[in-house]
């Protein structure tokens, strides 16, 4: 009987193809545009690392003193100082856990065979590859001993390795960095993340860094930071040294925690450093303050999705309401106008049902096809987002989920906005248009 039904909608949509081809354009432009914005907001919003999310925790601490306050509703800053980040480095509790921050440098090989270009790096601890499933290519990465000794080695990436050695395993390989040699112990692939979580103070959908060297160079080589630097009091910084040992904001770190047991003894581990480091003068405050926050819940605190995002999602569903209430009043002029053959039909025997069903069958293929053309639209509206708003490049596009949601959300809707011309259709009363006949 499907078929039956399949084969009345398509004879419907050749004897009025004009009106046909109207209902299905507009489907698609409503679709198209919908997904457009409903894509963008489906890959800012999903989970970046979905099989580690709610292990993996950012760590805040409340170290300014009584009745200063921060920007964010809990007054919470949302990086450390130098100095904590390195005593939770080195903190007795087993787990992994990263100190880092954001670098660049001026790469090049020491040669007139390459023009030198600026690289974003990170410096951070050994523990990052394997907390954040970074994957290699070739080589590794440093040692423990390495971490400790400053050692000057690099990994790199797929990207920067293809452009410095054409690809090849450049593992034992020296570049330079402004003006210091470094061996290449490792190439990760490409890693491009939608969602740059690990690191959204500077920049939530920014590309991930092209180098990675250990935390201690940092301060072995007093390397200028590329990221935010906050300060609640005045302090006086000539030096590295004095920064190193001020209470500024601008480390970042995290701490993976398997399960609940874990998560629980580096809590109160965290409270028990909070109070020693009250015992030496820091943190005056009566009440100790500390935070930690999964992959999801550091997104939804650091609003990566914003409402105005939200409200464009709504924004475009709204535009798809207009285009379907369009679409309803061209159904009921055609449904309406076959309502001698639905006469004929239900004297010689149709029900109400096979005749509603016809009718919802017919608007369901208008929505397919509407559907696929508006992933059409939508791919096009995507390009656009893309070469206008390079920020956005990694989330403009559509994923598998997104492909398919586009003709089920165009079958579904279309189907709701036939549903009253198709009762209204079967109730025709067949003796009314036998006797004109």
């Amino acid at each position: 009987m499907l078929l039956h039904y399949l084969d009345l909608s398509w004879r419907s949509f050749k004897r009025t193809p004009l009106v046909s081809f109207l209902m299905v354009l507009a489907i698609a432009i409503g679709i198209g545009i919908t997904m457009t914005s409903l894509s963008v907001y489906h890959m800012m919003s999903a989970d970046p690392i979905p099989e580690k999310s709610s292990q993996l925790y950012n760590v805040q601490l409340q170290t300014m003193d009584e009745g200063r306050t921060w920007w964010k509703y809990d007054n919470m800053p949302l990086q450390l100082t130098y100095q904590d980040a390195v005593n939770l480095l080195n903190a007795p509790v087993e787990t992994n856990k990263v100190a880092m921050v954001r670098s660049g440098f001026s790469v090049h090989l020491n040669s007139d065979t390459l023009k030198p270009f600026i690289g974003g790096a990170r410096l951070t601890t050994p523990d990052f590859f394997d907390m954040f499933n970074v994957p290699f290519i070739y080589g590794g990465v440093w040692t423990q001993q390495q971490e400790q000794t400053a050692a000057p080695v690099v990994v790199l990436s797929e990207k920067i390795n293809d452009k410095l050695f054409a690809g090849e395993n450049s593992v034992g390989k020296m570049i330079y960095l402004d003006d210091l040699s470094y061996e290449v112990i490792g190439v990760i692939a490409d890693w491009q993340l939608t969602t740059k979580y690990y690191d959204l103070n500077n920049g939530a959908f920014n590309d991930t860094e092209e180098l990675f060297m250990p935390f201690s160079l940092l301060e072995a080589n007093e390397f200028n930071n590329w990221g935010n630097t906050n300060g609640w009091k005045h302090e006086v910084t000539h030096t590295f040294k004095d920064k190193l040992q001020s209470e500024r904001f601008w480390i970042q770190f995290w701490v993976q925690l398997p399960d609940e047991k874990v998560k629980n003894k580096y809590q109160d581990y965290l409270l028990a450093y909070m109070q020693d480091q009250q015992k030496n003068g820091r943190f005056n405050r009566k009440e100790l303050q500390y935070t930690l926050r999964d992959v999801k819940q550091w997104m939804a605190y650091n609003d990566v999705v914003s409402e105005d995002n939200k409200i464009l999602v709504a924004l475009s569903f709204m535009f798809l309401a207009v285009c379907l209430a369009n679409i309803l009043g061209l159904l009921l002029a055609k449904f309406l106008r076959r309502a001698p053959e639905v006469g004929v039909r239900r004297a010689l025997g149709a029900s109400k049902r096979q005749i509603f069903l016809q009718h919802l069958v017919e608007v369901a293929m208008l929505g397919c096809f509407g559907g696929l053309l508006g992933i059409v639209l939508a791919q096009i509206g995507l390009l656009g987002v893309r070469q206008s708003y390079d920020y956005y490049s990694s989330l403009a596009t559509m994923d598998l989920t997104m492909l398919i949601s586009a003709p089920l959300i165009a079958i579904t809707t279309c189907i709701l906005a036939g549903l009253y011309p198709a009762w209204l259709v079967c109730r025709t009363n067949p003796a009314i248009y036998l006797k004109s006949q």
